[in-house]
């Protein structure tokens, strides 16, 4: 539990594509020129990817077994997206070597690796966004026709994804309500416009944060997997936004895991070391709600590791 050496060994692995580059049998020396990098190290890796089962050594030079090919780019399972230091998954996981760092502190880790935080370093590099994109499309793909059948979406006329990102969670509700109209804010909308852009004028996406004011006079605000990436401070700030544009009689919808309710133990250090916040539990996220002015008026579960928390308007709590 405690060895680095294969977990490192696989994400160096991954990150030079040696389980896609092995897919015929091929001899170090000839892989190390072509990668780059010193043929005596790689053929080291080399042979503790088969002993972990990785790959194979044969006639021909090392091949990919089975197992491996688990960690190749096109087994559509996500493993490559996570483990390559070159995606936003992969290089935020390496910011786990100052966990002790979060611990001491309750601040993120990434900012001390890499001088900036995470959302800044998506904004620097649009590589990293798109993986982090792709990422959370995979994440919610065989969730999201729980979550459509889980909620009664058609109450509201009109809903707003607040940092929807691909906007493929609002495509869907819009898909299968069609009286329905939904708008989408998140930073960047180009992929958003794209998924949403069959839907024709019952959907829109406008680029703008949700630290600043939000669409008014909406029934809805979506929350999805939005408040975990935050600590108390900035998902006061995202929940307040809401409850200032949603009307009297509006709701804000909170989709997320929840502590206590299935989410993992592993994603709570995930969040404090990425970005500094939590899978927070259903009071924790009535305290931050309340801080806004919003009272829960139910939980639902949608699928075994995500909740919705609905919200209205009720009186300030401090």
């Amino acid at each position: 539990m405690a060895n680095l050496v294969t977990p490192m060994a696989l994400r160096v692995a991954v990150t030079l594509g040696l389980p896609d580059l092995l897919a015929e049998p091929r001899d170090a020396g000839p892989l190390a020129a072509e990668l780059d990098v010193s043929p005596l190290a790689l053929d080291l890796l080399l042979g503790h990817l088969v002993t972990l089962g990785v790959l194979e050594r044969t006639g021909g030079g090392y091949r990919t077994t089975p197992f491996g090919a688990h960690l190749r780019r096109d087994a559509d399972n996500g493993l490559a997206n996570l483990m390559d230091a070159g995606t936003a998954a992969g290089r935020a996981d390496l910011a786990f070597v100052d966990l002790l760092h979060s611990v001491k502190t309750g601040e993120p880790a990434y900012p001390l690796r890499y001088g900036q935080d995470f959302w800044s370093d998506l904004d620097d590099h649009p590589h990293l966004r798109a993986a982090f994109d792709g990422q959370m499309a995979f994440r919610i793909r065989e969730q999201l026709p729980q979550v459509v059948a889980g909620f009664d979406w058609a109450r509201f006329a009109t809903i707003v994804d607040v940092g929807g990102g691909p906007g493929r969670q609002l495509a869907a509700i819009l898909a299968a309500h069609p009286r329905v109209r939904g708008h989408l804010v998140d930073l960047d909308v180009a992929a958003a416009r794209t998924a949403l852009a069959p839907l024709g004028e019952r959907a829109q996406a406008t680029a703008g944060s949700f630290f600043d004011p939000l669409p008014p006079g909406a029934d809805a605000y979506l929350l999805f997997d939005v408040l975990h990436d935050w600590d108390d401070e900035h998902a006061e700030r995202v929940l307040r936004r809401c409850a200032e544009a949603m009307p009297d009689d509006g709701r804000v919808l909170v989709v997320e895991a929840v502590g206590g309710l299935g989410a993992a133990t592993e994603m709570d250090l995930v969040m404090l070391v990425h970005f500094g916040g939590r899978e927070r539990r259903v009071e924790e996220l009535e305290q931050v709600a309340g801080a806004s002015g919003l009272v829960l008026d139910r939980v639902v579960e949608l699928t075994r590791s995500r909740h919705l928390l609905e919200f209205r308007k009720g009186v300030v709590t401090r």
